[in-house]
């Protein structure tokens, strides 16, 4: 799954991925054991926390109107990994 946001280059802001669906599917009692976030074009990762269900990533920076692609890799409990990319748009507000 992906998706596209908006973030200014001189915001620092979050973002959230809900993997609760997809671990439901894969197998039920399974959580998120550990998250790790990379960014492009500019996006610096600040900081990033996960739950058992979520994974958040705090960003700033970017290069105006670019796209920076910001994938998400987690790993379960029960040894699987699943990434995710999240396309934000840098531009001024």
């Amino acid at each position: 799954m992906t998706f596209k946001d908006t973030k200014d280059p001189d915001a620092t802001v979050d973002f959230t991925i809900d993997w609760s669906d997809l671990l439901a599917e894969s197998s039920p009692q399974d959580t998120i054991a550990s998250s790790s976030w990379t960014a492009n074009q500019g996006v610096v990762v600040d900081r990033d926390s996960n739950t058992t269900t979520t994974a958040t990533v705090w960003v700033s920076g970017g290069t105006v109107r670019k796209y920076s692609e910001l994938v998400n890799t987690v790993t379960t409990a029960g040894g699987r990994t699943y990434e995710r990319t999240v396309y934000v748009k840098v531009q001024q507000r």
